[in-house]
């Protein structure tokens, strides 16, 4: 396996971008891609320092890029920094002429922990002509809920995370997306849930299981005891790209 620090220029969020990637050293064939997003207190280096990610994709046909995503939690802030467009358009266009990296679909794949397992099916959802599939581990998938507990608790810092983006409004909310898109008829990727039951978050993501059901979604839940934390995550991941056929 290849290991890539790349740093790059840029345009949508107007400074110099960073992203780590891991792919096999020798392939005929386009490979195909899995996005691997952080969480709210982490970068893109987390992956490699906190699991074996290199060791459980070897051998698989497979290019992972760990973006930068910031505190952001992947939202275009209207008048600010565009974090989902940058992950969602401009990375793969870079990646894309970089290495020979399959544009189809079926190919395409995307997963986080925590606010990045909220990006991860926010972006799914937002753009589901793109990726095969997508995976929270411990998501933040009631985002309003979350939202409006930091703001009672008096916590700012996490509130200018999302800028002028509204959380509780239906482009963030992923529950509303889900709501709408079903409606819509529209063909969503397959989806991959996992949460601890001792994490903050449980209840979150049992709400959005039980959304998704209801709703006729094609999602694959699991629940173990666990708490917030790369233990738990780390077996998340490993099940994940099994289950995601990479």
């Amino acid at each position: 396996m290849a290991f890539l620090q790349i740093s790059f220029n840029s345009i949508v969020i107007g400074k110099v971008g960073s992203m780590y990637a891991i792919m096999p050293q020798e392939h005929k064939e386009p490979l195909k891609v899995l996005w691997l997003l952080h969480g709210l207190s982490d970068d893109n280096t987390i992956w490699l320092r906190r699991t074996a990610i290199e060791r459980y994709v070897d051998g698989r046909n497979v290019a992972v890029f760990m973006p930068d995503g910031a505190r952001s939690f992947y939202c275009d802030v209207p008048g600010g920094l565009r974090y989902e467009t940058h992950i969602a358009d401009e990375l793969p266009a870079i990646a894309r002429s970089m290495f020979r990296l399959s544009d189809r679909r079926e190919d395409n794949f995307i997963a986080g922990l925590s606010m990045g397992g909220y990006g991860a099916f926010k972006l799914a959802l937002h753009h589901p002509d793109r990726y095969a599939a997508a995976a929270s581990f411990s998501g933040v998938l009631d985002v309003g809920a979350f939202y409006r507990d930091y703001e009672k608790a008096g916590v700012t810092d996490i509130l200018t995370d999302f800028g002028n983006a509204d959380p509780t409004d239906g482009r963030e909310d992923v529950l509303a997306l889900l709501r709408d898109n079903v409606k819509n008829g529209v063909a969503l990727p397959r989806l991959y849930q996992e949460c601890g039951t001792e994490d903050f978050l449980y209840n979150a993501n049992v709400k959005f299981r039980d959304l998704a059901r209801s709703l006729g979604v094609d999602l694959t839940y699991k629940e173990r005891p666990g708490s917030h934390s790369w233990d738990f995550w780390d077996v998340c991941f490993r099940s994940a790209i099994d289950w995601m056929g990479l």
